[in-house]
């Protein structure tokens, strides 16, 4: 029972999330050069601090319609959405149907290239809000055996669009602090 209280109350601990949280980790410092976090302390140390991170996180399997495997607080609270509709959500449905097209263009060249660094594009939560996210890096993920096992993004900046939600008062941009920023290009 114990264990049982202590993973929901750390969601960090469930779902695979810290050995999935090792291969992203791994696979971002392979590809982009650096650290998107601090790497000291447990794997659940790590796990902990990039789900509780300023800056979002969110990762796809490799299904031909990728569904969402992994998303921060940050992530959670963006997309409006718990983690239990996280692990159903088709990641698509992160964008807007018009902007679809531009989504799989994003994710094919980051197969291609390994990673990409200079993405943006507008996204939609849950309820229909929506975003334009800026300066994401995308990457693709890879077992110890080096099989794809998916893709994952992380971005810091978003800026809320004048045509989301009415009922969330906005300041035209969401940022964090620079020191917590995941690596820039």
């Amino acid at each position: 029972m114990e264990q049982a209280e202590r993973s929901e109350s750390r969601p960090w601990l469930r779902h695979g999330w810290v050995a999935w949280t090792q291969t992203m980790l791994d696979c971002f410092a392979q590809l982009v050069g650096r650290e998107l976090l601090d790497r000291d302390g447990t794997p659940e140390d790590q796990a902990q601090r990039l789900f509780e991170a300023p800056f979002v996180v969110v990762a796809h399997d490799t299904r031909p319609d990728p569904i969402l495997c992994y998303g921060n607080r940050a992530a959670l609270a963006l997309w409006e959405v718990d983690i239990e509709t996280l692990l159903r959500m088709p990641s698509r449905l992160t964008a807007e149907p018009l902007h679809r097209d531009e989504r799989a263009r994003l994710l094919a060249r980051t197969a291609e290239r390994g990673y990409v660094d200079d993405y943006q594009g507008i996204r939609v939560s849950r309820t229909g809000r929506r975003f334009r996210i800026e300066q994401a890096i995308v990457w693709n993920l890879r077992d110890t055996s080096g099989q794809p096992v998916g893709q994952a993004a992380t971005f810091a900046t978003w800026q809320e669009l004048p045509d989301g939600s009415a009922a969330r008062p906005t300041d035209g941009s969401q940022t964090r602090p620079t020191s917590s920023a995941p690596p820039s290009r």
